[in-house]
């Protein structure tokens, strides 16, 4: 054996095989049985420690260990980690093993695998979390990853207001609800992503009937899934904000009159808590404050004026009621008063033991308000009175008579409110606890008034039809000057002071020209048929130009006639479309032949050869055909433009009454060019042809024949034009006579004055007994 083993084992190490060979054989004969197995030992130890020597002789990496793996000892790399696991030249040693790319799904299905260093770790996917709930985990430590339901968590308020959140594997999705649209238009967008549900906007409505209740019945399904009816009303309070349309404010006046049950019933089941009744006071006032704003002015005038009365009385009818009853629930002596601005509202509550309030005096905007009770006995009862004030400041010219065109004989004097209106109402438990003996209030006018004709009223209408007009009976008027009226009246309701205009210039204006309407189409209809009599009836004077005059006679006789029946049956919506409508086919086609009554006399001033029967036909597709394709596509363009609020006529929005006006200036233009070639032509041959007429008799002659034609070819209709444009007294005058009185100038022109017929009718006298000693 060596001496020391740090020293003997190179020599074992080099002991060759013989020698070996020899020394065990010699052990093996000589020695017992506990000597062999101590020498097999040793030996083992001998080799083993040469082996190591020989394997893990260079360094090993860092992240490697010398150790013994299936009997073969060296540089193993530590778990989590590839290579050799020695550190040198050309050794990389230990890397790391990137266990995310060398395995598919490591993490299983919905998780993300992160490597680290020797290492890995799971995390779940966006929209998914671990069934242990922990944010990291292995694989196989049993954890999996499970779609997080999103919908059913306070995150889906990011969808934001009027919005749905629909659950998705992994995530979510956010969409308008029914009624809203995206602001990006997108149809499904993500939170945050600047996308906000706004409300589609209504189509633009023509205030009928159907447009109308279609608005109505749109608002009503989307406030009959708010079931509080306090929310009902904060809701209609921020959809009437700002500006909304005319047919809004139609619409949620009508959801407010159906709401105002709910809201007096609600009330009344919390009777004994005064914070809800002052906190639901405070919103309705609010609320009904929107809609009687001065700003409101423009929304309002926009409606029908029976639409109009009809949705201010609904108003205002809710308000008196609501706020009545709502003001009993104050159980004890209270004074309310809530101020908006444009509406004012102020209640005294009290119990009739407390006979100082029997005489309630208030000042509201600069008006006096006082209110005399009669004489009663002290009384025991428990009961209790509420005396309720109401002050709207703006809404007294929505309660005006409007200026319609019309034809009517005896149009309704017009009588304009001049003052705030205020209501007053009392409300008792029981009834009758506090009967009134008169209320006297004094009014400030909105402006300075020097006119006696002032006339206190009240807004005296029916609950069931809500149909009302102003009334003077039970007021009177105590005391007047420029600035204040003061009245008296013997019962409640809304009061006003009124001031008769129906003298006043624009009703002497529209009365003169109603006049003039009248009586220049009821003439222009009797010369036009005994246009249509002379041109049918005598054959002596057919010819070309006795066809177009018949033709022209005809469509403006029908045009007329239309317009005098029809023009102010504007309360049959059907009827008033097809009056409409026909009224600007005949128009037009009165039109037509104008133009082709101008083309006609140029081609006969021109001395142009033609073939008679073919212009003939094309006079009559021209004069006939062609108002109907401009009506038909009109029609079917913007058929509900084919009425307006207060006259059977085209509709002046988006322009479409130029459907009328750009064609008729055309004409007018054509028949224009025509006349002065015309005029020249005829000058020019009226002084070849006769030169010994004077220049006065040749100038007058002209002159006929220029001032014919411009009433017939409808050159007169461009004062029509310039009133549409300018709108002034003048051009109104203008307009009404010289077309209103179109058929007799007609029949001046082409009968009275022309030879031929005086002839015929001569000759058709003549052969009637009564009529020949006349013309003998």
């Amino acid at each position: 054996m060596c001496k020391h083993f740090t020293h003997a084992h190179m020599f074992c190490g080099r002991t060759d095989l013989s020698v070996t060979k020899g020394f065990t054989a010699e052990l093996f004969l000589e020695s017992s049985p506990m000597k062999l197995l101590l020498f097999l030992a040793f030996m083992s130890t001998i080799l083993g420690h040469s082996y190591t020597s020989q394997n893990c002789t260079n360094t090993c990496h860092e992240h490697a260990k010398c150790e013994v793996r299936n009997g073969v000892q060296g540089c193993y790399c530590s778990p989590g980690f590839t290579g050799p696991g020695i550190t040198g030249p050309d050794k990389p040693g230990c890397y790391d093993d990137n266990e995310c790319a060398n395995a598919t799904q490591l993490c299983g299905e919905n998780a993300n695998c992160t490597n680290t260093v020797g290492s890995y770790f799971c995390t779940c996917a966006s929209g998914f979390r671990s069934s242990n709930g922990n944010a990291i985990f292995v694989t196989n430590d049993g954890s999996s990853c499970k779609d997080i339901n999103e919908c059913s968590e306070a995150v889906t308020n990011a969808c934001g207001d009027h919005a749905k959140c629909e659950n998705l594997d992994g995530g979510y999705n956010c969409f308008c609800e029914e009624g809203y649209q995206p602001s990006t238009g997108k149809l499904q967008f993500k939170p945050n992503d600047g996308t906000s549900c706004q409300e589609i906007p209504a189509p633009e409505c023509e205030l009928n009937r159907e447009c109308i209740a279609e608005n109505v019945n749109r608002t009503l399904a989307k406030l009959r899934k708010i079931k509080e009816p306090l929310a009902v009303l904060q809701e209609i309070n921020q959809s009437t904000l700002g500006q909304i349309s005319p047919v809004d404010v139609i619409s949620y006046i009508e959801a407010l009159y159906i709401t105002c049950p709910l809201i007096r019933t609600m009330t009344n089941k919390t009777s004994n808590e005064e914070t809800l009744p002052n906190l639901t006071l405070n919103a309705f006032v609010n609320t009904v404050n929107n809609f009687v704003q001065k700003d409101k002015t423009a929304a309002w005038e926009a409606i029908p004026t029976d639409n109009r009365r009809r949705s201010l009385t609904k108003l205002i009818h809710a308000v008196e009621h609501t706020t009545a009853l709502m003001s009993q629930n104050f159980r004890k002596t209270s004074e309310v008063e809530i101020s908006a601005s444009d509406l004012a509202f102020k209640v005294f509550a009290f119990d009739m033991q407390r006979m100082d309030h029997i005489h309630q005096h208030v000042r509201m905007g600069g008006d006096t308000i006082k209110i005399s009770a009669k004489k009663k006995e002290p009384s025991t009862s428990n009961g209790t009175v509420a005396v309720v004030f109401l002050h709207y400041s703006s809404i007294g010219s929505l309660f005006s008579s409007l200026r319609n065109f019309s034809l009517k004989e005896d149009p309704e004097p017009e009588d304009t409110v001049v003052s705030s209106v205020i209501a007053v109402t009392i409300s008792s438990t029981p009834p009758m606890l506090y009967p009134m003996e008169k209320i006297t209030f004094i009014l400030k006018h909105v402006q300075a008034i020097d006119k006696k004709d002032i006339k206190c009223a009240f807004w005296n209408y029916s609950e069931d039809t809500m149909e009302g007009k102003w009334s003077t009976e039970g007021c009177e008027k105590a005391h007047f000057n420029s600035t204040h009226t003061s009245c008296r009246c013997n019962h409640l309701t809304h009061f006003a002071v009124l001031m008769s205009s129906n003298d006043s210039d624009i009703d002497v204006k529209d009365n003169i020209l109603t006049r003039i309407t009248q009586l220049g189409i009821i003439i222009s209809l009797i010369c036009l048929s005994m246009c249509i009599f002379t041109f049918w009836f005598f054959s002596e004077i057919q010819s070309t130009r006795t066809t177009i005059h018949k033709n022209l006679c005809c469509s403006l006789f029908l045009a007329e006639l239309i317009f005098l029946v029809g023009i102010n049956m504007s309360t049959n919506q059907l009827f008033c479309s097809i009056t409409a409508g026909l009224l600007h086919y005949f128009l037009l086609a009165a039109f037509a032949w104008m133009c082709i009554e101008g083309i006609h006399l140029y081609l006969i001033v021109v001395g142009v050869i033609y073939n008679k029967g073919f212009l003939h036909k094309n006079f009559y597709i021209f004069g006939y055909v062609s108002p109907a394709v401009v009506v038909g596509i009109s029609a079917a363009l913007g058929y509900k433009y084919y009425r307006r609020t207060d006259v059977c006529w085209l509709s002046t929005k988006n322009n479409f009454i130029w459907s009328f006006i750009g064609p008729a200036c055309l004409i007018i233009l054509v028949n224009l060019m025509a006349f002065g070639v015309i005029i020249y032509k005829v000058f020019q041959q009226t002084a070849r042809l006769k030169p010994e007429v004077s220049c006065y008799e040749n100038i007058r002659s002209c002159a006929r024949g220029a001032l014919s034609l411009l009433f017939l070819l409808g050159a007169t209709w461009i004062f029509g034009v310039l009133h549409v444009i300018q709108g002034s007294v003048v051009t109104a005058y203008l307009f009404t006579v010289f077309n209103a009185f179109q058929g007799l100038f007609i029949f001046i022109f082409l009968c009275v004055l022309s030879q031929k017929i005086q002839e015929e009718y001569t000759r058709l006298f003549r052969n009637v007994p009564c009529c020949f000693g006349c013309l003998r």
